[in-house]
């Protein structure tokens, strides 16, 4: 029972699931910072409110609460876009180039290999005999 248990904690995507979840809690106060004391005055400043909230208020439904939500969602995607995942993503590029790996091919799962080679050797026998395989 015990094995059972540490095999399973040992296991490369459970470390890595929780390093994941543990460096994005801390990231969020980074992403936090950034929107909140960064992004969201600048919008304040261009529309005059740093919320929607008081906008779309019609007696209880309050839809400027659900618009604030959306754009703060947003605006942290688009942040974490333009600030972390564009640049990640150029930097692993140079360095692909710099090590010559631009040129290599994806690597094929060889389930999808293998039935590909089916798929054509079904088509192959199809074709030699003019006839249609039975269903």
């Amino acid at each position: 029972m015990l094995s059972g248990f540490k095999d399973f904690i040992s296991k490369g995507n459970v470390i890595d699931l929780a390093v994941g979840v543990i460096i994005g809690g801390a990231f969020s106060t980074v992403v936090n910072a950034l929107v909140e004391s960064v992004l969201m005055p600048l919008i304040s400043m261009l529309i005059g409110s740093p919320n929607f909230d008081s906008f779309l208020v019609f007696g209880q439904v309050k839809v400027g609460v659900f618009l604030t939500a959306v754009v703060n969602f947003l605006i942290i995607a688009a942040a974490l876009y333009f600030c972390i995942v564009m640049p990640i993503n150029k930097m692993n590029e140079a360095r692909a180039r710099k090590l010559g790996l631009e040129d290599e091919e994806p690597a094929v799962d060889p389930q999808v290999a293998l039935l590909t080679e089916i798929r054509d050797s079904l088509v192959a026998g199809k074709n030699a005999t003019g006839a249609t395989p039975e269903k």
